[in-house]
């Protein structure tokens, strides 16, 4: 556990993991993949959404900024309703199925943060004869189950960083991999960094406003809150104070020199930690990409393996997360999973001997349908690991026999198997059509889109404006038996649309921006 939460029960560590958002413009492998995270990313066109809603209408100056700002802080997907222009429909890049795990991996780390306040939820079913509860159940455990989603996140990671370089590799374009390893190594910190930074200095200003001193009472409130009680930022005496706290805990957040747990965790927001850890593994990544850039296929796969034993070895699990996504993005480039697809014929375009044939399924068709239903299927013991209970598989139904082939050297016992079906997960959703069409639906994008600021904004708003819900709720039902329980579910009705609101307000006013200064920021300072 780390110095900023305490629980009264035997806790994972990881039920604090938080998600980041890694993709930017730099990711993207190709011009038409740029224009389409451009169209998915788009600028902040709120100003303009209202001015065009606003024609033929007499406003003054203050009205038309009533306007405007009521539109900005409506949701993203309510935009359209005020622009008289017709919807196109959006081009989907050939990844965009991870975008969309990555925003449902974040919603479910929210929900791992907002239960575990009130419930025990890191025991598995059956846990030492109790906790018989089918929420805990495999499969439907992983809705709340942070350090499993976290554990897919990092594999997302290495395989975004990973596929634009390998695909200038195997190409042999190394004036072309140079450039986008030193964007890449540029633009990282920036993109990892500055949001967090911006969302820590409003808690920061909250604090100064006396905003979390309204909740700090439910904070460390056993009536209110069963299990952990996450760290309530402090508030300093004077802003000169405040400010230099901020300041210090920012120097300490860039944690790039160590790999102990928890290294680099900022009290304005205990998720925060998992910020550094990214940092670093990217960075190791772009560094093992360069010193295998010139090796033969096999060679370096046979690298990459001795190095995955290695750091595995030394318990450094987020980095053998990482080195498999860069494995799963070469083995893709390798069966050319992103090349566009030929369109389907056209029967009236067959020549006469072929008509009688068009109906009939066709091998390739044949192969295709097999080799989905085989990945969709092998996803579903993949899954069953990813539900390994965040307390440890000792004593708990169904685990037992695995827990025991867990290697002693390995601490977070907890870990071993979630991070075995992450892997075994992404690469069964890289091949399964089924997975990447429900991956790519509108509502699973949108959290993809969202997911880096549902993860920033998730910690400030439960700690403010969800804890005094949760204080009201509890205020109607009563906190005993199961009145709390019913108390907490309505509270949640106003909670997570809280939250998803404001990650949709701050990846407008915030993220998106960023990652365009970023990049105009390298434009400034690079030489041709």
């Amino acid at each position: 556990m780390n110095g900023y939460a305490a629980s009264r029960t035997s806790l994972s560590h990881e039920e604090k993991l938080a998600l980041i958002e890694e993709r930017s413009l730099s990711d993207v492998e190709s011009e038409s993949g740029r224009i389409d995270v451009e169209n998915r990313f788009p600028t902040v066109r709120w100003a303009a959404t209202a001015k065009s809603s606003c024609k033929g209408l007499r406003l003054s100056s203050w009205s038309s900024l009533l306007l405007r700002t009521g539109i900005f802080i409506l949701p993203s997907f309510l935009h359209h309703r005020f622009v008289h222009k017709p919807q196109r429909t959006e081009k989907l890049h050939p990844t965009a199925y991870l975008d969309g795990m990555r925003g449902l991996a974040a919603l479910f780390v929210f929900f791992c943060h907002y239960l575990y306040t009130a419930f025990i939820i890191s025991e598995g079913w059956g846990h030492d004869n109790a906790h018989y509860e089918v929420w805990r159940l495999p499969f439907i455990r992983l809705f709340y189950s942070g350090p499993s989603m976290v554990c897919i996140f990092f594999v997302i990671s290495g395989y975004a960083l990973s596929l634009k370089p390998l695909k200038q590799i195997r190409s042999r374009s190394f004036e072309g991999f140079s450039k986008t390893m030193s964007s890449f190594i540029f633009r990282r910190f920036f993109r990892l960094y500055l949001p967090p930074i911006i969302s820590t200095f409003a808690v920061l200003m909250m604090l100064r406003y006396g905003v979390y001193e309204k909740t700090r009472d439910i904070a460390n409130n056993d009536q209110f809150m069963h299990n952990v009680h996450e760290h309530h930022p402090n508030r300093e005496e004077t802003l000169r104070q405040q400010l230099r706290h901020w300041m210090w805990e920012m120097y300490n957040f860039v944690h790039i020199w160590s790999w102990e747990k928890f290294g680099g965790t900022t009290g304005y927001d205990v998720h925060l930690w998992t910020i550094p850890v990214e940092f670093r593994c990217s960075m190791m990544l772009f560094l093992i990409q360069l010193g295998t850039a010139r090796l033969r296929t096999g060679v370096r796969f046979t690298c990459i393996a001795l190095l995955m034993w290695f750091v595995l070895r030394g318990d450094h699990w987020e980095m053998v997360l990482f080195l498999s996504g860069m494995v799963i993005a070469e083995l893709d480039i390798i069966r050319r999973a992103h090349d566009p697809q030929p369109p389907p014929v056209s029967p009236q375009l067959l020549p006469l001997s072929s008509e009688k044939t068009a109906d009939k399924t066709t091998p390739d068709a044949t192969r295709t349908w097999k080799g989905n239903a085989f990945w969709t299927l092998l996803s579903v013991p993949a899954l069953y690991l990813l539900s390994e209970p965040d307390n440890g598989p000792d004593n708990v139904p169904g685990w037992r026999y695995l827990g025991g082939h867990i290697p002693d050297w390995f601490s977070d016992k907890y870990r071993y198997w979630q991070m075995v079906g992450a892997v075994v997960f992404v690469v069964c959703a890289a091949r399964s059509r089924s997975w990447q069409r429900f991956f790519s639906c509108a509502p699973v994008q949108y959290f993809g889109r969202i997911s880096y600021a549902i993860y920033l904004m998730h910690g400030p708003v439960c700690h403010t404006a969800g804890f005094a819900i949760e204080r009201w709720a509890w205020g109607i039902t009563g906190t005993e038996g199961g009145a709390y329980a019913w108390g907490f579910a309505l509270a949640s009705v106003f909670n997570v649309p809280l939250v998803i609101w404001a990650a949709d307000i701050f990846w407008r006013a915030v993220d998106a921006p960023t990652v365009r200064f970023t990049k105009w920021w390298e434009e400034k300072l690079s030489v041709e």
